[in-house]
C-alpha cells in the first residue's frame, strides 16, 4: 500500500512583513499616481503651443524651468472644449513668447531636480533590495529557489506514526529476522523494561541480505509497530556537489530524530556512505564522502538509545563497510534478512494472493517449489506478471498456467514468436534441447526436467529446457556436480551423435560446465590429481548469490597447468558420459526431438511418456 509522507522541506512562498507591506503599496500608488497625472496632460508640439498663443487659444500656462503645462480651449461643435496640454520650450526667453497674449494668465515654479534625482536613484535600489529579500528570506526558510542555502538540511522523508500502515503481519518468509527486531519494537513502546535492569539497546542495527529480500520493508514495519516516526534516507542522499555538506546533512538529520524521538532512522544502502576509507587509488579521491562517515561515527558515538532513537541501516555488500561502522558501540548487532525457505515462499506468496483473484488449481507448495531461490520482490513480481497475463484474457481469476507462464516469462525471457527459424536450425535446437533432457533424465538425483522448448525467447536463447529444484539444497556433492556437467554437455553430444557437426548453440553450456570444473578443482579439492588445496583467492563475497574467485597469482606455471588440464580432464570426462548416454537412447532421442518439432513444447508427464515408451538399450551407469 502506497504511504503518504510528509515533506519535510515543502517548497511554500515565504510570507511578507509589515514593513514590505508598505514598500509594496508605495510603489503602487507612486506607479498609479505618475499614470494618472500623465493620462491628465495630452502632449502638444511647441510650434503647435505657439499657433494656439498667436490665435488666442490658450486660456493658461505655467512654467517650470523649460517645461510649459497649461490649458487650451478649442471649439467643435459650437461647444468650447478646454484640454490640459504639456509641451518643453526651445531655447529661447519664454516671457517674450507669453507677452504676445494680452489676456493669457500665466505664472512659473522653481524647478525641483533635487527630488526627481532622488526618485530616480532610489526607487531601483528599493526595487532590487525587495527583489533580493524576498529571495534570501525564502531560501532561508524553505530551502527555495534551488535551495542554495539549505543544502546542508537532511532530505530525509519523515513518516509520522499515523502514516505507516505497514506492520509485522505484511513481512513473511523472514522469521527468524522478526523475532531479532520484535526487541527494538518492545524497547520503543516500553523503555522501562529494560532500564530497570541496565540494560541498553544496540545503537544501531545493519540488516545484512541480498537485494529484494524485503530490509526496507522490516524497517518500516517496525516503525509501524512502534508507532513511532520513521525517518528514512538513502546513503547517496548524503553526498552533494559541495564539500562539507554531507556531514551538515548528517548532523541535521540525527538533530531532527532528537526532537521527535521515541523515532527511527533508516538508512538504505549504507554501503554509498559507509565504505571503508583509504581504499581509493587516487589520494583525496573521496575526502567528501570520508567526511560524512567521520559525522555518521561521531554522531553514532554522540547519541544514546535512552532518548529513544533507534538507527536502522540495510545494505547488501557488508564486506566493503569501514570496520569502524561495525564495532561495539555503533553497528554492533547485524540481522541476515537472507532468501526465504519452501516455507517462507509459501507465507509470502500468502501475502501477495490476498488480494488476487485465483483459480481453484492453484497450489501454493507447488508455486513455492517451483521458485526455488527466489526472493520476497521476485516473488510480489511474479505474481503481479500472473495478474497481468491473465488481465489480458480477460479472464475471472488468476490460473495455474498464468502462474507457470509469468515464471516462464522471468526465467527465460520473453517469447520472441516473429523469430523464424529455417527448417535445419530448428531440428538443430529440437536436438541439442531434447540430448539435455534425456540426459537429464538418466540421473535421478539432478534437478527435474519440467518443459522443453524450441520457442525463442530472450535475447539469444533458440530454446530453453526448463529445470528447477524441487527443494531447497545448501550443498552438492561430487556425483551430483559431474552428473549436472553431463546434463550441460548433452546439447553439444546430441548435435554430434545426429549431424555429425557442432553448432554455436552450446556455448552457454559450456561456460557453466567449465565454471564448474574449475571450482571442483580450485575451490573444493575434488580432484585426485591437484589435491585438496585450494588454488582460489576470495575476491568479492557479495550477497547478490554470486560469487567471485579469481585464480592465485603466487601459484608455478607447473600448478597452472596441472589445473587447467584437471579442468579440461573434466569437461571431456562429462562429454562422454552425455555421449554415451544417448548412443545408447538414440530410439528416444529421435522420438522426444520429433514430437518437439511437432508441438514445439512438451511437458515433463509427455517426456516421461516418450522416455519409456521408446525401445532402448540398457543406459550406462554414472562414472563414479
Amino acid at each position: 500500500m502506497p504511504e503518504v509522507k510528509k515533506d519535510t522541506n515543502p517548497q511554500k512562498e515565504a510570507p511578507l512583513d509589515g514593513f514590505q507591506y508598505f514598500l509594496v503599496w508605495w510603489l503602487v500608488l507612486i506607479v498609479l499616481a505618475y499614470i494618472f497625472q500623465t493620462a491628465q496632460y495630452k502632449d502638444l508640439r511647441y510650434s503647435e503651443f505657439l499657433d494656439a498663443l498667436k490665435n488666442d487659444k490658450v486660456i493658461e500656462v505655467s512654467v517650470k524651468g523649460r517645461e510649459i503645462s497649461g490649458t487650451l480651449s478649442t471649439t467643435a461643435s459650437g461647444k468650447e472644449k478646454r484640454t490640459k496640454f504639456k509641451t518643453v520650450a526651445i531655447d529661447q526667453p519664454i516671457l517674450k513668447v507669453l507677452e504676445q497674449s494680452k489676456s493669457l494668465k500665466y505664472s512659473a515654479e522653481p524647478e525641483d531636480n533635487n527630488w526627481l534625482g532622488i526618485a530616480q536613484f532610489v526607487l531601483p535600489l528599493l526595487v532590487i533590495w525587495f527583489l533580493i529579500s524576498r529571495f534570501v528570506k525564502g531560501v532561508r526558510e524553505e530551502g527555495g529557489a534551488g535551495g542554495l542555502l539549505s543544502v546542508g538540511r537532511s532530505r530525509a522523508r519523515v513518516y509520522m506514526e499515523e502514516d505507516i500502515k505497514v506492520t509485522f503481519d505484511d513481512v513473511a518468509g523472514v522469521d527468524e529476522a522478526k523475532e531479532e527486531l520484535q526487541e527494538i519494537v518492545t524497547f520503543l513502546r516500553e523503555p522501562d523494561r529494560y532500564r530497570r535492569l541496565g540494560g541498553k539497546l544496540p545503537k544501531g542495527v545493519l540488516l545484512v541480505g541480498p537485494p529484494g529480500t524485503g530490509k526496507t520493508l522490516l524497517a518500516r514495519a517496525i516503525a509501524g509497530e512502534a508507532k513511532v516516526p520513521f525517518f528514512s534516507i538513502s546513503g547517496s542522499e548524503f553526498v552533494e556537489l559541495f564539500v562539507g555538506v554531507g556531514a551538515a546533512r548528517v548532523r541535521d538529520l540525527f538533530e531532527q530524530a532528537k526532537a521527535k524521538a521515541p523515532c527511527i532512522i533508516f538508512i538504505d544502502e549504507l554501503d554509498a556512505l559507509g565504505r571503508a576509507r583509504g581504499i581509493s587509488p587516487v589520494a583525496g579521491g573521496h575526502d567528501e564522502k570520508e567526511q560524512t562517515l567521520n559525522q555518521l561515527l561521531s554522531e553514532l558515538d554522540g547519541f544514546d538509545t535512552v532518548g529513544g532513537v533507534i538507527l536502522l541501516a540495510a545494505t547488501n555488500r557488508p564486506e566493503i563497510l569501514d570496520p569502524a561502522l561495525l564495532r561495539a558501540g555503533r553497528f554492533d548487532r547485524q540481522v541476515l534478512v537472507d532468501r526465504p525457505d519452501k516455507v517462507g515462499r509459501i507465507a509470502i506468496l500468502k501475502v501477495h494472493l490476498k488480494n488476487v483473484k485465483t483459480a481453484d488449481d492453484i497450489m501454493l507448495e507447488e508455486i513455492a517449489a517451483l521458485t526455488t531461490g527466489f526472493s520476497g520482490a521476485d516473488l510480489a513480481n511474479l505474481v503481479n506478471e500472473s495478474t497481468l497475463l491473465a488481465a489480458r484474457r480477460n479472464a475471472d481469476a488468476v490460473t495455474k498456467e498464468d502462474v507457470v507462464a509469468a515464471f516462464e516469462r522471468i526465467v527465460a525471457g520473453l517469447e520472441k514468436k516473429n523469430r523464424l527459424l529455417n527448417k535445419h536450425e530448428r531440428e538443430v535446437v529440437a536436438y541439442h534441447e531434447m540430448g539435455h533432457a534425456l540426459v537429464a533424465l538418466h540421473f535421478p538425483d539432478t534437478e527435474p526436467v519440467q518443459k522443453v522448448s524450441i520457442i525463442p525467447r530472450g535475447i539469444g536463447a533458440l530454446g530453453y529446457t526448463l529445470r528447477r529444484p524441487t527443494e531447497d539444497r545448501f550443498l552438492m556433492s561430487k556425483q551430483e556436480l559431474l552428473n549436472k556437467m553431463s546434463v550441460l554437455m548433452g546439447g553439444r553430444a546430441a548435435e554430434q551423435l545426429i549431424f555429425h557437426d557442432a553448432s554455436t548453440g552450446a556455448a552457454d553450456d559450456f561456460a557453466k560446465a567449465t565454471e564448474i570444473a574449475r571450482n571442483m578443482v580450485t575451490r573444493y579439492g575434488m580432484v585426485d590429481e591437484t589435491g585438496m588445496v585450494t588454488y582460489s583467492q576470495e575476491q568479492s563475497p557479495l550477497l547478490n548469490g554470486n560469487l567471485g574467485f579469481n585464480i592465485n597469482h603466487d601459484l608455478s606455471e607447473k600448478t597452472k597447468m596441472d589445473i587447467d588440464d584437471a579442468v579440461k580432464e573434466l569437461v571431456h570426462q562429462a562429454y562422454e558420459r552425455a555421449e554415451s548416454i544417448l548412443e545408447n537412447n538414440k530410439s528416444a532421442l529421435h522420438a522426444g526431438a520429433e514430437l518437439l518439432l511437432q508441438k514445439e513444447t512438451i511437458t515433463e508427464e509427455e517426456l516421461n511418456k516418450v522416455f519409456k515408451t521408446s525401445p532402448q538399450t540398457k543406459c550406462l551407469e554414472p562414472a563414479r
